[in-house]
């Protein structure tokens, strides 16, 4: 079934699946159409396990590949062009993020040959004969050690900004400001934002709203309407997630109005307050 979004340029092909965490994704689907020009906190993984994706970065060069993996906060296009694939989102502060991070060297990677062949292989097994496949989490998790070279890296994030960041996964509301957080480090403001945007990569501000909106994107899938997410995820109204979702996606909220999905427990290692995979609701055609 063909359905066009919001936004005109991209067209469902499947119906798509989404597995949600609160702070990444996996999406499986076929797909087609131009997502405009965005740029997220996740690390972003596709693997297209028929034919290749198309993907644009700052330089406004088109390339293809049959896997891409996109570092945070890097603007980029992308296109689907019809292939059958997976698009992952990793949480970049998550040990597994943190070693696939240190292996790009830029802001787009287009893999290929074996570094590709392991995960392709998983995912069409996946698509093909779920019951007989990896679970879930255990198949996200080999996908991202499958395309991280070398060993994990040792060294992660300033202590003080990992108890800050545990803090924000754990709270019931996400209304946590600079001074509270700086509280919690022992650290200044001042000195806690420097901190935490080096250790970070973008400001504490930011990374709040991209939280935010990751939270939105669970509570779309269980609240029913945009309005309801919003409030879940403390964003001001309807209108302020819409124009979020489009600066960090590409694309209306209402994109995850469509398909099956299922609430997973974080495959990484973040503390998350579910056990186990949730069904959630499949949206009204």
């Amino acid at each position: 079934m063909t359905e066009t979004s919001n936004h005109g340029a991209y067209r469902w092909l499947s119906e798509p699946r989404w597995y949600l965490w609160e702070g990444g994704f996996l999406l499986i689907a076929r797909a087609d159409g131009v997502v405009p020009t965005h740029a997220h906190h996740a690390i972003q993984i596709v693997v297209a396990v028929d034919g290749e994706v198309a993907i644009c970065g700052k330089d406004e060069e088109w390339r293809n590949g049959a896997g891409v993996i996109v570092r945070p906060d890097a603007a980029h296009s992308f296109n689907c062009n019809s292939a059958m694939g997976a698009m992952l989102f990793v949480d970049p502060e998550s040990a597994e993020g943190t070693w696939l991070r240190n292996s790009l060297a830029r802001d787009i990677t287009i893999v290929s040959g074996p570094r590709l062949a392991s995960s392709a292989r998983e995912l069409r097994k996946f698509i093909d004969q779920p019951f007989e496949s990896m679970e879930i989490g255990e198949l996200i998790r080999h996908c991202v050690h499958a395309l991280s070279p070398g060993v994990p890296p040792a060294r992660r994030l300033d202590p003080r900004v990992t108890t800050v960041l545990n803090v924000i996964r754990e709270r019931d509301d996400l209304r946590l400001s600079l001074e509270i957080a700086a509280e919690k480090a022992f650290l200044s403001p001042s000195r806690f934002a420097h901190l935490f945007k080096e250790q970070v990569g973008l400001p504490f501000s930011r990374y709040m709203l991209w939280r935010k909106l990751t939270r939105a994107m669970v509570a779309i899938a269980s609240e029913r309407t945009i309005s309801a997410a919003a409030h879940a995820a403390d964003f001001a109204d309807a209108a302020h997630l819409t124009r979020t979702f489009y600066q960090m996606v590409g694309m209306a909220p209402s994109v995850l109005m469509r398909g099956e999905f299922a609430e997973l427990a974080s495959p990484f290692d973040v503390r998350a307050k579910r056990p186990a995979a949730q069904s959630l609701h499949a949206p009204a055609q």
